[in-house]
C-alpha cells in the first residue's frame, strides 16, 4: 500500500504526491497515515479522505481509514512485511539538522524566506467548492426559511431567535383575532336570541 501511494496520490491529483507523503499503514485496522507539508494539504486530505479510500481500494479492498497526521510532523514506522535477515553492517552515525554548521543553518533561514508558499491544487480546490455548493443546497432544502440569505453573509443565532419571536408573536396575534370574533358572535347570537322570545304583558284590570 505504502509503494502503490504515489500512483493513488496523482490519480486523484497531478501535485498530490509531492505534498503528501504515506508514511504507515496497519493491515490489522485498515488505517492509512498521510502525513502532509503543509496545513493547507492537510485541511484538503481530510475533505477528500473517502475519495482516497476509494481510490486505493480500487485492487484490493483494504484500506478502511485515513488519519492524516500533523504537517511536517515526524513520520511513524512503516508497517511492511518483514524482510529476510541481511548480513549485519556496522552502524555509522547520521548527522541532523542540530549537528549542522551555522553556516548551514543561515542558508536554511535565508531560503525560507525567499520561497514561495504553497499554492492550493486548483483541482483539490475546485472539489471543495463543489462540496461547498452541496452542502448549501441541503441546507436550503433543510431550512427553507434562510433561502433568501447570501451564500457568503453568516446568520447570527440572534437573528434566527429574532424571527422565530416575531412569528411566536404573530401566532398569538392571529389566535386573539380568532377568539375576539368568537365571542363577538356569541354575544349577537345571545342578544337576537333574546329579542326573538314575546315578553309577557300585563293583565288589564275590569270595572
Amino acid at each position: 500500500m505504502l509503494d502503490r501511494w504515489s500512483d493513488i496520490a496523482a490519480s486523484l491529483s497531478p501535485k498530490l504526491p509531492d505534498h503528501v507523503q504515506a508514511v504507515a499503514f496497519h493491515p490489522e485496522t485498515g488505517q492509512l497515515d498521510l502525513r502532509p507539508d503543509s496545513p493547507a494539504y492537510a485541511t484538503q486530505l481530510r475533505l477528500i479522505s473517502a475519495h482516497i479510500v476509494t481510490e486505493a481500494n480500487q485492487t484490493a479492498d483494504a484500506v478502511r481509514t485515513v488519519r492524516v497526521l500533523p504537517a511536517n510532523a515526524a513520520p511513524a514506522s512503516r508497517v511492511t512485511e518483514p524482510a529476510p535477515t541481511a548480513a549485519a553492517k556496522p552502524e555509522v552515525p547520521g548527522k541532523t539538522r542540530e549537528m549542522a554548521s551555522p553556516g548551514f543553518h543561515h542558508a536554511l533561514a535565508a531560503h525560507r524566506a525567499v520561497t514561495p508558499a504553497h499554492r492550493v491544487d486548483p483541482g483539490i480546490a475546485e472539489a471543495v467548492e463543489r462540496q461547498t455548493r452541496a452542502m448549501r443546497e441541503l441546507s436550503r432544502h433543510a431550512f427553507p426559511e434562510s433561502a433568501d440569505i447570501p451564500d457568503d453573509a453568516p446568520v447570527p443565532i440572534e437573528t434566527t431567535r429574532a424571527q422565530r419571536r416575531r412569528q411566536a408573536a404573530a401566532t398569538e396575534a392571529a389566535a386573539l383575532r380568532r377568539a375576539r370574533a368568537a365571542r363577538a358572535e356569541r354575544t349577537g347570537r345571545e342578544a337576537g336570541t333574546a329579542a326573538a322570545i314575546p315578553q309577557p304583558t300585563a293583565l288589564g284590570t275590569t270595572a
